[in-house]
């Protein structure tokens, strides 16, 4: 896997409030560095990002083919052949739904 991670959104609205109050703490230094990492870790979810590599062999070990990748995806097939191709790159609920899949197959969409 070839993933790497991009701009990390707070898990839910509780740990939202939790990771602007630890913000805070560091922010007046209440906290350390290293124990806003710690609350990073807790509060926040990072979503993956796939290079075109990454895409074409999630969809080659589901065994599909582009059309029928693209209709798992809720997208059309061209931008499925560009996100393959490099031209363009998922974001949103793609990038959700291609770390599923990665992780638990396609199989977990049906």
């Amino acid at each position: 896997m070839t993933t790497k991670t991009t701009t990390a959104k707070p898990k839910s609205d509780a740990f939202a409030a939790i990771h602007s109050a630890a913000q805070g703490l560091h922010r007046t230094g209440a906290i350390t560095k290293t124990t806003l990492r710690e609350y990073d870790a807790l509060c926040l979810d990072s979503i993956p990002e796939f290079n075109a590599k990454d895409i074409k062999r999630i969809r080659e070990q589901a065994h599909v083919s582009q059309p029928v990748f693209a209709r798992y995806l809720n997208t059309s097939e061209s931008t499925v052949q560009k996100w393959e191709a490099g031209q363009k790159r998922p974001s949103g609920m793609a990038l959700r739904l291609l770390s599923v899949i990665e992780k638990h197959g396609l199989e977990v969409l049906v």
